[in-house]
């Protein structure tokens, strides 16, 4: 079981960001590698938190884990937070907002090897159409997709150009004296390494297009346009790199009879004369399966039923929308002799002259109840 956030920088729950970035480099300092060369477990406790901090530092990340806990982040990692899968690099990138500058504060490497960078693959992009109710509920999507890897039997050398760093050094002579710059190695494109032995059917990077099921869990919230992280579902690197990320593009699917506002839920329900005066009860659909709602007798057109906790629920942990129903009594656009004639009589008839109540709310109440 993965150690609390919290426990892990010595800091609760009501701690303000400035707390919490406090709390990240004094612990970043303690555990610095460069700081403990002999203690295995310093490295260790460095990156639980720096993965602690990646967290704790987003709103949005923070929220759902102080609602979900580790689980907000299972299955390759909601938003990218919290994936476990931090490579030296993503953690010093971090440092020039906790430090006050670039590198790591230490001599700016790891392990001391502070030439040295590590490669990391591309990314892969691919689109996930979800149905309303996929998204009210969450799901869990297996797709096919197409990455690199690096081909069985391959085998790599340390690049002789760079020794291995993955930057070459350049002196150049200018006007304020010899400069030194450092440059990617075009030898191995910075993997450090170059290939030494790979199959036939690989490229010259020793890499080989396969096709994979990657399994996504896709929360329930989401809204159209988002994107989700899949850590290390992308290419390979070359060599000994890390590999990339599977980036999901969420697509919301229109719904027939349902129209999504934010959290809350729109449905517009039709209903006859004779319905609106004598009651009924109506079958609508929902993201949770069809429910009946009765309909009282002298129910107005544009009244709007508001079924409770019947919307989608809010990717931040806030909640259920609401499902607003909105009915909508049907005048007829033709009529027989009879219906004419029936209509006429009560032309002057009480019952059927408009005497709007209180509760009876004009359109513009109405719309900004619906948004309150």
């Amino acid at each position: 079981m993965k150690d609390d956030f919290y426990n892990i920088l010595g800091i609760d729950k009501s701690a303000s960001a400035s707390e919490i970035k406090k709390a990240y480099r004094k612990k970043a300092i303690a555990y610095h590698p460069d700081k403990n060369p002999d203690d295995p477990s310093a490295e260790e406790k460095f990156k639980k938190a720096a993965e602690a901090y990646e967290v704790l530092s987003d709103s949005n990340k923070k929220a759902r884990y102080d609602q979900y806990g580790h689980q907000a982040f299972e299955g390759g990692g909601f938003g990218g937070g919290g994936g476990g899968g931090m490579n030296m690099d993503d953690i010093f990138s971090q440092f020039g907002d906790i430090f006050g500058g670039g590198g790591g504060g230490f001599g700016g490497g790891f392990g001391g090897n502070a030439g040295r960078r590590t490669v990391k693959g591309s990314n892969l992009r691919i689109r996930v159409k979800l149905t309303l109710e996929e998204i009210a509920n969450g799901v869990e999507k297996k797709i096919k997709v197409k990455r690199k890897k690096v081909a069985a039997g391959t085998t790599f050398n340390t690049c002789s150009t760079c020794n291995g760093s993955g930057q070459v050094m350049k002196i150049q002579n200018t006007i304020l004296g010899r400069m030194q710059t450092s440059a990617t190695c075009n030898t191995c494109g910075g993997a450090g390494q170059s290939v030494a032995k790979k199959p036939a059917n690989a490229d010259a990077q020793g890499m080989l297009a396969t096709e994979e099921t990657v399994s996504i869990k896709i929360p329930p919230g989401v809204v159209d346009g988002m994107q989700l992280k899949v850590s290390g579902k992308g290419n390979d690197a070359p060599g000994n790199g890390i590999s990339g990320d599977l980036l999901v593009a969420i697509e919301e699917i229109p719904h027939e009879s349902l129209q999504r506002e934010g959290d809350n839920l729109h449905h517009d329900m039709y209903i006859s004369f004779s319905e609106a005066a004598l009651g009924t009860s109506k079958e609508i659909d929902t993201v949770t399966g069809r429910v009946r709602i009765p309909i009282e007798s002298g129910v107005q057109s544009g009244k709007i039923l508001r079924l409770r906790r019947k919307g989608i629920p809010s990717i931040n942990g806030y909640g259920t929308g609401d499902l607003l129903v909105h009915v909508n009594v049907w005048t007829p656009k033709t009529l027989n002799k009879e219906q004419k004639e029936f209509f006429e009589k009560m032309t002057e008839d009480p019952h059927f002259q408009p005497k709007p109540e209180e509760e009876d709310k004009s359109f513009f109440e109405k719309v900004k109840d619906m948004f309150s």
